[in-house]
């Protein structure tokens, strides 16, 4: 059972406030020494869920977020050597985990809720459904066959998990007060969760069916000003169809984001 992990920072344990993840501020190398302790909970659960190879991925702000000294020994890192954002992930692949989710743009109460960009994006749909990171992750997923099995995060990313995959094993490690603040739970309960929701993942990937909405994929990009909007239209294949929002069609998952 080959797993690969998808991570980002908002919904890692103990960051409850908004500050705490500038990559210039003073706490951000206690957030990375954070997200490394719920990545090692995961890859541990994973193995103790019968893993046989735990890949993992560092996508937050593109990157740069491990310590990778502080890495399980066991785990391999997804240096992306194809260049695309989705990494290494492939029909060889079994599951995938999203640890450190956080929710869609627009969710009350989501823990630092964006899609892609807090700034640009104010919302995406896929075939008419808004959709936020942990769908987006899970289409182009399904495009090579694997289930997403396991989402840990705040509360708000949980219940979309939920929401979207039926049957997904879930870590809830904090609850969102507004939006740039949380109630973050102890770090040892919640590196407990996450374990256990990562060896239920494995064993759920037996079962899990991939996330497959009907193609070709009717894509619609909601921007927050109408120049953002001016740019997206010189993207191939990409039609404006208000001032603020451009469309396209996907008949390749990989294009659910079409750049």
């Amino acid at each position: 059972m080959r797993v690969h992990i998808h991570t980002d920072l908002e919904g890692v344990s103990g960051i409850d406030r908004a500050e705490m993840i500038d990559r210039d501020g003073e706490e951000f190398g206690r957030c990375r020494e954070l997200l490394m302790g719920d990545v090692n909970a995961a890859v541990e659960g994973a193995f103790e869920g019968g893993a046989s190879d735990v890949v993992v991925l560092d996508r937050h702000g593109g990157g740069a977020n491990f310590l990778l000294d502080r890495l399980d020994a066991r785990a391999v890192v997804d240096s992306s050597p194809n260049g695309k954002w989705w990494g290494s992930l492939d029909a060889t692949v079994d599951a995938t985990f999203f640890v450190g989710a956080h929710a869609m743009a627009g969710t009350m109460n989501g823990f630092l809720d964006h899609t892609m960009s807090s700034v640009h994006w104010y919302e995406c749909r896929i075939n008419g459904r808004p959709t936020g990171e942990l769908g987006l992750w899970a289409v182009v997923a399904g495009h090579f066959g694997v289930p997403l099995t396991m989402v840990s995060g705040d509360q708000a990313a949980c219940v979309e998990a939920q929401a979207f995959f039926p049957g997904v094993s879930t870590a809830e490690v904090k609850r969102g007060v507004g939006r740039n603040r949380a109630v973050a739970m102890p770090l040892e309960e919640a590196r407990t969760r996450i374990r256990a929701a990562a060896a239920d993942g494995v064993q759920a990937g037996e079962r899990a069916r991939p996330y497959l909405p009907i193609a070709p994929l009717e894509c619609e990009l909601h921007f927050t000003r109408s120049d953002y909007a001016d740019d997206a239209a010189q993207w191939p294949g990409v039609e404006r169809t208000g001032a603020r929002v451009v469309r396209w069609l996907a008949s390749d998952r990989l294009r659910v984001i079409p750049w």
